[in-house]
């Protein structure tokens, strides 16, 4: 075991590195180490003691690591986190995915599928430092969890798949994480399985985020299997066996090691002017030049360190351990955020002691529980029965019950404290994104923007009385995930969901089920078309009917013609007293009525003109209800006869993409009836494409984008306008009318 010396020293395998051959750094002495240099040190002892699980203490901020587990579906997040867990004895058990036993993914939905679908908090206590890891999703379906993760973190560790390397959700993570301002740290993963290629994978990550990324520690690999771990800071080699390290000789690597050895020196050199300076005129850096480089260089973002190993076997999860102990910045060093107050804005620090400001990371409603809200505060404390001002409500609301959480287990607080992470029980008005602060010391912290939903399906309930529960359970669930937009549609009367893909959408579903207790379908949403007229015509509605008594008549001539209205619009120009006026309102109403369904599909009518003009009534049988009925009569004989048409709803496309996917997005717009209108440069490497498309074209337009691009691809769609649909598409949709009933045969 090696750790700092009762004099402050660095371990002996730093201080012997002039001694190692292939290590820079003649001269240094263990005497002249900086009081910064010592304490990093201190903290960095690379073994490790297991302890059993207890119960959390109070930590204060310069104590407190928010982290978040991000990258790419598949890399293995959830089981890095179980591992992490476990090794320091947070767990009493090492948890796996795949029998649904882990403590992150305890969901229904997560042990069904096995993947993560919304972020987990889980901490975990480690030399001094209480760690909060944030477990988030990968999927792209549920890309709001890495949002909320990232939002409550300082540093981000972003999981990459040995086999499969970078891929799209690592470029995510690492995108969304500098848009936060978090630290990053990159885990390869799965060194343990067949065709894992750490070093290939190294190299894609120094292609694609640069200079910055540092290897720590690293495989020695042969016969295409791990045989050690070596760590490029201690300068020593580790094996495992079932999770146990064991120090061996460091391999001979010939060249590599070199080669490692200046990626660490490159990065240095980009934390400061003078370490730039000193490396680019060819010095080498002393020891305690490269340590305390690392930890100021993650700190400030232009380090990002580069660990490896195997979170199911268990191999190196102690090396990144204390990497993540010693690198990673806290809560105090980095958590402060700009928040506006009024038209100003205020840098707020994280300090206990200053009056309250917090924000709603993430929510969770249960009909059975109540809300539970996940804050991350930035200063002061919460604290049961403590009144705190809502930012978006402008309404003070109390405190209640504050709590701990790890996965799904929850543990009484006295308090939450400026730069942890907490949640409050029953907080009836509080939201994802809202800020709770201390009503005399206003401030509204910045929410993160959530991702827009994109797939839209109609859901309709299996038994038949069941939407006022399906309206109430999606109204809960959206407290839960601001991705998911509700509708009910007047025009095709039906309930239409929005998400970001079909994988979100079933799980609202299952949620639905599981949670509220109502069972839903799934289907393909109608298209809102309309109907219009191509010509004018005049002719005549009469209704005559005689009973008992009084009879009834109504005689109307209208005239029906083109026009750009949206709707209808309604005249007259009856000379001679021929029809009363006191019976053109009901002419009115009974032609409003009617153009709720036009002749050919049964859809609304727009841009039509309709004029009364003559007609005819008797003096003791006419009645508004007689010109009423004489109205629909005369509409239904002369629509018919008006040169109807079809309607169909355009939007305007604007798609974002690499270069080298404008091909098949080009060609898939050309084939869903669309026009390409232009094309412009978007982000380096990227190009927007603008374009017209039918929305009866665009249901899984989000499915093939996502496949089509990788991912990497996105897109908006709005409603432009009505153009004329094609006689084909025409043809189909009266028969799908005709087949449904909403027209008769």
């Amino acid at each position: 075991m090696h750790s700092a010396n009762s004099n402050g020293a660095f371990p002996s395998a730093l201080c012997n590195a002039a001694a190692h051959p292939k290590i820079p750094g003649n001269g240094f002495s263990s005497n002249r180490f900086s009081s910064e240099a010592t304490a990093l040190v201190r903290r960095f002892p690379w073994r490790h003691i297991r302890k059993e699980f207890r119960t959390l203490k109070q930590y204060e901020a310069k104590n407190i690591k928010n982290i978040a587990l991000a990258g790419h579906a598949g890399s293995g997040k959830t089981s890095l986190a179980e591992a992490l867990l476990y090794f320091a004895g947070a767990t009493d058990r090492l948890g796996k995915v795949a029998d649904g036993n882990t403590v992150c993914d305890y969901d229904a939905e997560e042990v069904k599928r096995q993947a993560t679908v919304a972020t987990a908090v889980a901490p975990l206590e480690w030399k001094g430092d209480k760690i909060n890891l944030l477990d988030t999703p990968g999927l792209f379906d549920f890309a709001e969890g890495m949002c909320e993760g990232i939002r409550a973190a300082e540093t981000v560790l972003i999981s990459i798949s040995g086999k499969s390397g970078v891929a799209v959700g690592t470029e995510k993570a690492f995108e969304a994480a500098g848009e936060r301002g978090a630290a990053k740290f990159f885990f390869v993963n799965k060194l343990d399985s067949d065709h894992a290629d750490f070093y290939k994978v190294f190299e894609e990550l120094k292609t694609e985020f640069g200079p910055a990324v540092c290897p720590i520690v690293v495989p020695f690999v042969r016969e295409h299997k791990v045989q050690c771990y070596v760590n490029m800071l201690e300068y020593k080699a580790y094996s495992y066996e079932n999770g146990k390290a064991t120090e061996v000789p460091i391999p001979d690597m010939g060249a590599r090691l070199d080669g490692l050895r200046t990626a660490i020196n490159e990065a240095v050199a980009e934390t400061s002017d003078e370490a730039f300076e000193k490396y680019f005129s060819g010095d080498t850096f002393t020891p305690e030049e490269l340590i305390v480089g690392l930890s100021t260089g993650v700190r400030n973002g232009t380090v990002y360190p580069v660990f490896c190993g195997a979170a199911q076997s268990m191999q190196a999860i102690d090396q990144l351990m204390t990497g993540l102990s010693w690198l990673a910045p806290t809560a105090e060093a980095k958590g402060g955020e700009t928040a506006t107050v009024g038209e100003d804005i205020q840098e707020l620090s994280v300090d206990a002691a200053a009056p309250a400001a917090a924000i709603v990371f993430k929510t969770v409603a249960d009909p059975f529980v109540g809300k539970l809200s996940y804050f991350k505060v930035i200063r002061g404390k919460l604290m049961p029965d403590q009144p705190l001002l809502n930012m978006h409500t402008g309404i003070p609301e109390k405190i209640g019950k504050t709590l701990i959480l790890r996965g799904k287990k929850q543990e009484d607080a006295p308090f939450i404290t400026a730069g942890d992470i907490g949640a409050v029980a029953k907080m009836a008005q509080a939201r994802t994104g809202d800020t709770f602060c201390a009503p005399d010391h206003p401030v509204t912290l910045t929410a993160m923007e959530p991702p827009k939903p994109s797939l839209s399906m109609a859901i309709k309930p299996k038994n038949k009385g069941d939407e006022e529960k399906i309206a109430q359970g999606i109204q809960r669930l959206m407290e839960e995930d601001p991705t998911i937009r509700f509708e009910n549609n007047s025009e095709t009367h039906q309930m239409i969901l929005y998400g970001l893909g079909e994988q979100h959408l079933d799980v609202i579903a299952s949620r639905l089920k599981t949670k509220f207790g109502v069972e839903v379908q799934l289907e393909q949403p109608r298209v809102a078309y309309r109907e219009t007229i191509r010509k004018k015509v005049q002719v005549q509605g009469r209704h005559k009917k005689q009973t008992g008594g009084h009879g009834q008549f109504g005689d109307v001539w209208v005239e029906f013609e083109p026009c750009e209205s949206e709707t209808m619009e309604f005249g007259e120009r009856v000379v001679g007293g021929s029809v009363p006026k006191s019976f053109f309102p009901a002419v009115e109403k009974g032609l409003r009525e009617c153009i709720s369904r036009g002749p050919l599909a049964g859809y609304p009518v727009v841009g039509l003109r309709a004029t009364l003009y003559d007609g005819s009534y008797h003096p003791v049988d006419s009645s508004e209800m007689s010109f009423k009925m004489a109205a629909t009569l005369a509409y239904k004989a002369g629509m018919p006869l008006a040169g109807p048409i079809l309607l169909e709803p355009i939007g305007t496309l604007r798609v974002d993409a690499p270069d080298e996917n404008m091909g098949d997005v080009m060609g898939e717009i050309n084939k869903r009836r669309g026009r390409v209108l232009g094309m412009n440069p978007g982000k380096q490497g990227r190009q927007v494409i603008e374009a017209e498309v039918p929305m009866a074209d665009m249901f899984d337009f989000t499915t093939f984008i996502r496949q089509a691009t990788q991912g990497r691809g996105s897109f908006s769609f709005t409603f432009a306008r009505y153009e004329e649909a094609p006689p084909a598409v025409a043809q189909k949709v009266i028969e799908q009318a005709r087949a449904e009933g909403r027209i008769e045969g």
